[in-house]
C-alpha cells in the first residue's frame, strides 16, 4: 500500500485533534481520567467556584506551563525551544475545552455506555499519542520533561516514563484526597461505576491498554503515513530551537 507523503504536520495536527477527543470522551464518561489527564481535572474542579476562567484545558496549559519551569530547575538551564511545548499546550487546552463543550449537553446513563464512551476515548487517545510519535513538530510538556530529563542525565527513557507516570498519579491522588474533604462520604463500593474526583477503575483500565494501543496504532501509522515533513525548514528549526 502507498503511504501517504510528506505528513509529518497531518500527524500532528491528527496528535492534537485525536487526544483532546479521546480525553473528552473519557472526562464524559465518568469513571476515571488517565493519570496524565487527571490532575487538570481535578485543578480545574476545585477551582470552578472561583473563577469560571480555570477550564479543564486552561488549568492543563498551566499546569504544563508549571512543569516546564520544573524541567528548566532541574536542568539547570532554559531552551528556547521548551516554548514550542507550551505553545502546543495552549493549543491543545483549547481544543479540549471545545470539544468538552460539544459533549457538555450529552447525558450517559447507563453504566455500559459510560464504560463504552471510556474505551472510545482511550483508543482515540491512544491514536493522537501515536501520531505524536511520528511528527518532527513540537510535542507537548509532557513528552518534553521525560525525553530532556532522560538526554540529560543519561536514563533510560522507559524507566523516566515510569516514573514520571507514577509520579503524576501520586499527584493526583494526593490532589483528590486534599481539595475537597469529602473520602470519608464516597461510597467506594461504587467505583466502578463513578469516581471520585477524575480518579476511577477507569484510570486504571486506560493505565493498562494505553502501551499496547499506542503500539497497535503505531504499526498503522508506519504503514500508511510517510513521516517526512512537508516544511522540512520549519521542522528542522523546531528540532534545533
Amino acid at each position: 500500500m502507498k503511504k501517504i507523503p510528506r505528513s509529518s504536520e497531518l500527524l500532528w495536527l491528527f496528535g492534537v485533534l485525536f487526544v483532546a477527543l479521546g480525553v473528552s470522551l473519557c472526562g464524559k464518561a465518568d469513571l476515571g481520567v488517565s493519570m496524565i489527564a487527571a490532575p487538570a481535572f481535578i485543578v480545574s474542579e476545585a477551582l470552578a467556584s472561583l473563577s469560571s476562567f480555570f477550564s479543564v484545558g486552561v488549568t492543563e496549559y498551566l499546569i504544563q506551563g508549571l512543569l516546564l519551569v520544573i524541567l528548566c530547575l532541574v536542568l539547570r538551564r532554559f531552551d528556547p525551544r521548551f516554548l514550542y511545548g507550551f505553545a502546543v499546550a495552549v493549543i491543545y487546552g483549547y481544543t479540549l475545552d471545545l470539544f468538552l463543550w460539544i459533549f457538555s449537553g450529552l447525558t450517559l446513563n447507563a453504566v455500559w455506555l459510560r464504560w463504552v464512551f471510556l474505551l472510545l476515548g482511550d483508543t482515540i487517545t491512544a491514536l493522537g499519542v501515536a501520531c505524536f510519535f511520528r511528527t518532527l513538530w513540537p510535542l507537548q510538556v509532557y513528552e518534553l520533561f521525560v525525553a530532556e530529563v532522560a538526554a540529560s542525565f543519561r536514563l533510560p527513557i522507559a524507566k523516566v516514563k515510569l516514573g514520571f507516570d507514577l509520579s503524576l498519579l501520586s499527584l493526583s491522588l494526593l490532589l483528590a484526597f486534599t481539595l475537597f474533604g469529602d473520602v470519608a462520604d464516597f461510597n467506594w463500593g461504587t467505583i466502578g461505576a463513578t469516581c471520585f474526583h477524575s480518579i476511577g477503575l477507569g484510570t486504571l483500565v486506560t493505565t493498562a491498554i494505553n502501551s499496547p494501543l499506542i503500539a497497535f496504532w503505531g504499526k498503522f501509522l508506519d504503514k500508511t503515513f510517510d513521516k517526512a515533513p512537508r516544511f522540512p525548514r520549519l521542522a528542522a528549526h523546531f528540532k534545533r530551537g
